[in-house]
């Protein structure tokens, strides 16, 4: 199962980049001569420092995570939080910061594609690539780890996609429907620390 999840992941990023990704582009602001010419010149030069960045990012913030969550455990032991209040609220919470910004950003500038797509990539990202991938590097070095969830949580996972479906499905959105998302997370939220460990 979990290289199958992580083929699909895979799947979509070659969707979203390469043989559908007209439907993810921004609106043209340039002529077509003016951005052939630009990206024909300038795509290698920006794609480098890229790259670069991106695996120097990616290894600061590994070593990050793994300080923060070192750093946590006492306290969510003293506050007596579960090991799944604190995975599946707490962490995401403090985590995904860096997202909300932009996503707020950009819904304030009714750019609903861009909050979604930060909101939901991110959550792709984790259910179909690092879960899977975590499962498979598990059983090298000895510690087994499984995707078998409670059914609790499969039904929490189950109603946050609808919810979620039918919030994004005609790509607008007003504060009430913010609120109904934020109402379903704190309910979610307060399930997960009164579930039992």
């Amino acid at each position: 199962v979990a290289g199958i999840l992580i083929a699909i992941y895979l799947l979509t990023l070659v969707f979203s980049l390469a043989t559908h990704n007209h439907l993810f582009d921004p609106p043209k602001l340039l002529d077509e001569h003016d951005e052939q010419a630009n990206n024909e010149t300038s795509n290698w030069q920006l794609i480098r420092p890229w790259i670069v960045q991106l695996v120097l990012s990616t290894a600061a913030l590994a070593y990050q995570s793994e300080q923060f969550v070192t750093a946590l455990e006492p306290t969510t032991e003293q506050l007596g939080l579960t090991a799944l209040f604190t995975g599946v609220i707490v962490i995401p919470i403090i985590g995904g910061f860096s997202e909300y910004l932009p996503a707020a950003r950009g819904a304030l500038n009714n750019r609903m594609d861009l909050s979604l797509s930060l909101a939901m990539g991110s959550s792709l990202l984790v259910a179909l690539f690092m879960a899977p991938l975590l499962v498979l590097i598990a059983n090298f070095i000895g510690q087994p780890m499984d995707l078998d969830f409670a059914s609790f949580e499969v039904i929490a996972l189950g109603f946050s996609v609808f919810i979620v479906n039918l919030v994004g499905m005609d790509a607008k959105s007003n504060w009430l429907e913010g609120v109904l998302l934020l109402g379903t997370y704190t309910i979610f939220g307060a399930a997960f620390y009164y579930y039992p460990s």
